[in-house]
């Protein structure tokens, strides 16, 4: 969408009173007419393709569900070669410059001491960045992989322990169970929205989050001016110098955050809030009726805030930039000075043997400066959007079924507890018949895991 029609539809937006939404992966904002059914809507792609299109090469980050049949050495996606052209055809042009200089005007040899001291400062540094940074990418999957199980956790316990007054009231009991599908919508928002800020996009209004907190007061909502929050879409340069890795193509993470001339918020914060306060009107209204219960939510409410609080540390404490910055001069100097070390043994292969150990060098440190972020849009990036989509569809499974109750799935002729006895067999039997088949059920598994008849004939206990 060009900037032109961008702008039209952010006016025809507030002309005809409609609320307009962030379109992340377009990089524009475009008005979205109001869906007819209440709940999320996800972007209308497969998650299956088999075909190969060129903008899967710029699909940040790698889709995980995605196949590939090339070996490892072969791949571009997700490989940081690509970000290493510019900085190797540097190496390249400058290696050949003193391999011409050494064989036609002057020897320019320095002593391999020096190859030797740098390249031991030089392992030390990159094997010091890389650790940090996949100590880093570590600790942000530990932390969404925290926020999934608690998330799931939470809403198990809404959905199966919040009463609904059905038999009370029909309304009552309606009410409650909407209640409890508002609850775990807002389970879901507060991993969306945990998902924009880690990558500093600070409204409510994307596509994936709005209709999940549309109906909250929250500032982020609040903040959202459709002049001020306009992304204008990417040029094909300012795309492949991305794609290269060339710094000035790189946008300011946080161009949204200082442009808005609003106060933000913090809206994972604020959803937590909202559901602090449903779990407290269940409890004033009698429909959580158990303590342990309530203490259990309010304890997957206290791991989410967590979870919240380590994501954000990972986000806000990078390496110290004296650290980076001496480790990426030293590293070039050490390059630089490869082909001055190289050339008295390699002669003319001073320039390719410059060049791979550039690529080997720069590249490992290349990776360590991608990593580093583990929430971001690169290649090698946590799939967050992934992770929720994820998510939305487990906690659609629990809400998809009404709560069950024990005689539903004990009670049932299906249920075989023990030697193809169902449950209707056994509850004729004694408690004592019962005990002994349990018994006797210890001894011929654990003698059909060793390829032996416990009994001797083939047959099993009787009950």
């Amino acid at each position: 969408m060009s900037n032109t029609n961008t702008t039209t539809s952010l006016h025809e937006s507030d002309a005809l009173g409609k609320p307009p939404y962030i379109n992340i992966n377009s990089q524009t904002t475009s008005l979205r007419q109001p869906s007819p059914m209440p709940g999320p809507k996800r972007p209308g792609h497969p998650r299956h393709k088999s075909s190969i299109r060129t903008e899967d090469s710029f699909t940040k980050p790698r889709d995980i569900e995605k196949h590939s049949k090339l070996p490892y050495f072969l791949r571009m996606h997700g490989s940081i070669t690509p970000r290493m052209l510019v900085p190797l055809g540097f190496i390249g042009l400058w290696a050949t410059l003193i391999t011409c200089i050494s064989e036609f005007v002057y020897e320019l040899v320095v002593s391999e001491i020096l190859l030797t001291v740098l390249g031991f400062v030089v392992g030390l540094g990159i094997s010091f960045r890389t650790s940090s940074a996949y100590e880093r990418y570590v600790d942000g999957r530990k932390f969404w992989a925290q926020l999934s199980q608690t998330s799931r956790d939470l809403a198990r316990h809404i959905w199966i322990h919040v009463d609904e007054r059905h038999e009370t009231d029909a309304q009552l009991g309606k009410a409650d169970l909407l209640g409890k599908v508002t609850a775990l919508n807002l389970i879901l928002a507060f991993s969306v929205s945990l998902k924009h800020r880690l990558r500093f996009e600070p409204y409510a209004q994307y596509e994936d989050l709005e209709q999940l907190v549309a109906h909250l007061s929250t500032f982020a909502g609040d903040a959202f001016d459709p002049k001020t929050s306009e992304m204008k879409p990417k040029t094909s340069w300012k795309r492949g110098g991305e794609y290269l890795g060339l710094t000035f193509a790189e946008s300011n993470p946080r161009k949204a955050i200082k442009r808005s001339k609003k106060n933000l918020g913090h809206l994972p914060l604020e959803i937590l809030t909202y559901l602090s306060a449903y779990v407290n009107a269940t409890v004033k209204g009698g429909i959580l009726p158990s303590g342990v219960q309530e203490a259990m939510i309010m304890a997957n409410l206290a791991s989410l805030n967590e979870v919240l609080a380590g994501t954000e540390r990972v986000l806000n404490t990078p390496l110290p930039i004296a650290y980076s910055i001496a480790i990426s001069q030293i590293t070039w100097v050490y390059v630089i000075m490869l082909p001055f070390q190289l050339w008295h043994a390699l002669k003319w292969i001073t320039i390719p043997g410059t060049i791979v150990g550039a690529y080997i060098i720069l590249g490992i440190a290349a990776i360590g400066r991608e990593i580093e972020n583990p929430f971001g849009r690169d290649e090698n990036d946590l799939p967050l959007d992934k992770f929720c989509e994820g998510l939305e569809d487990e906690l659609n499974v629990i809400a998809s079924k009404k709560p069950p109750r024990m005689e539903d799935f004990v009670a049932t002729e299906d249920n075989t507890i023990m030697f193809d006895s169902s449950y209707p067999s056994l509850a004729t039997k004694s408690t004592e018949d019962i005990r002994a088949g349990l018994k006797a059920r210890t001894n011929v598994r654990a003698g059909s895991r060793r390829g032996n008849d416990v009994h001797g004939n083939g047959e099993k206990a009787d009950v």
